[in-house]
């Protein structure tokens, strides 16, 4: 088909117009600005404009697939309907993209997409990942050999529920993106039981507060009395962290933290219902890491400089723990951390929550937050974070 994707530059969309494109299908995009993802589009051979036109979607088009963010007042949501073309909502053409493979979707509010990279590293199979996974530098791997999908399915719009899940994976169910649920814990908790009781295969932390209400057959982790002998070490400066999963024994894998083991964690079960154990083992030594994820920039003998997309209270305060962990391991004496909150809905609903998840750091650097399209909103940074050793961008 000859298929145009609005707003492609956004790393979930990206990640189905490589998909297609891979599957040997005409693909071609817009956005707004140009960046690093739209450049990769273009290395892929995906024809991308900047700016939104209706001389943009291409002669001979069979269908528009748009991101989330596209208002149907957009120019080429308006010429593609006027031309008779098919318009789909991202999360709408999931259930087509994704109708006939074996997928194995991995959701939460914390954790999918290392948890997805860690699938990805362990199995074989197609891969789409809403993060770059550095161990095949791209957040979309194509295999044409097998249906197999290791897919990170996203809650934030409900399209979760359109992923096909043959094994459903839950990192956690923390409450997160509530203005698509309208504020209500019980759309909120329905939907992801629904998803989970959409696998055939089901695996779950049952230490998150949700789903341990649940009482569907399940594979089941229990991550304070499964997961033991966890320690750190730094190869290469690089962080690793070796644990003990009850009933599989010994893991190394990258990263720091019980979160990192936990994920894995989820990852083996997962992969155990086809794989053995130590063909298992010898995989995840594959997962470097995802960009943005505790990601190592920059390596000195006095400073280490360490990027995090962490945009939630709970991921923070991980990022944290794994910061003073990688600094002792160092002999560093100093953590100083910069700041970008991510969505004033985010923070405004959580603010309590990162005023607290900071603490312990040297120095606090807060940027001005990154809108994500939402409206301004004052928000008392200085006052708020008071405590800290501050400094506002």
């Amino acid at each position: 088909m000859k298929i145009h994707f609005i707003g492609i530059g956004g790393i979930g969309i990206s990640g189905l117009a490589k998909y297609m494109r891979f599957g040997g299908h005409d693909v071609s995009g817009s956005d707004m600005k140009e960046t690093h993802i739209t450049e990769r589009l273009r290395d892929r051979g995906i024809s991308v404009m900047i700016g939104h036109d209706t001389s943009n979607i291409p002669d001979g088009c069979e269908l528009v697939i748009h991101s989330a963010i596209i208002k149907p007042t957009n120019s080429e949501v308006v010429e593609a309907q006027r031309r008779g073309i098919e318009v789909l909502h991202r999360r709408d053409a999931l259930l087509r993209i994704l109708n006939e493979k074996k997928v194995y979707a991995v959701c939460g509010a914390h954790g999918k997409s290392t948890t997805t990279a860690i699938l990805a590293a362990i199995m074989d199979g197609s891969a789409i990942i809403g993060a770059e996974s550095k161990g095949f530098g791209s957040n979309v791997r194509y295999d044409g050999s097998t249906d197999v999908l290791l897919f990170e399915a996203d809650e934030s719009d409900g399209s979760f529920l359109n992923s096909n899940p043959y094994c459903s994976i839950v990192t956690n169910a923390e409450p997160e993106h509530m203005e698509y649920y309208n504020y209500n814990m019980d759309d909120f908790h329905n939907a992801y039981r629904r998803f989970i009781e959409m696998g055939s295969v089901r695996v779950i932390n049952a230490e998150d507060p949700f789903m341990a209400t649940l009482t569907c057959d399940a594979l089941r982790l229990y991550p304070s009395t499964d997961i033991t002998n966890i320690t750190y070490t730094l190869i290469d400066d690089e962080p690793y962290t070796r644990f003990h999963l009850k009933g599989f024994g010994e893991f190394e894998v990258w990263g720091f933290g019980e979160h990192i083991a936990m994920d894995a964690s989820l990852a083996i079960m997962a992969a155990a219902q086809t794989m053995s154990i130590a063909s298992i083992r010898v995989h995840l030594l594959n997962f470097r890491g995802i960009k943005k994820r505790f990601d190592v920039v920059f390596k000195g003998l006095e400073c280490v400089i360490i990027d995090d997309y962490a945009h939630h209270p709970t991921e923070v305060k991980a990022t944290m723990q794994s910061l003073k962990t990688y600094a002792q391991l160092k002999g560093f004496d100093r953590v100083i951390v910069i700041w970008q909150p991510h969505k004033y809905s985010r923070t405004m609903d959580n603010l309590q929550a990162f005023i607290e998840c900071f603490e312990g750091v040297d120095e606090l650097v807060i940027l001005p937050v990154w809108a994500a399209s939402e409206e301004h909103q004052d928000i008392d940074f200085a006052g708020q974070f008071s405590r800290y050793n501050l400094i506002l961008a």
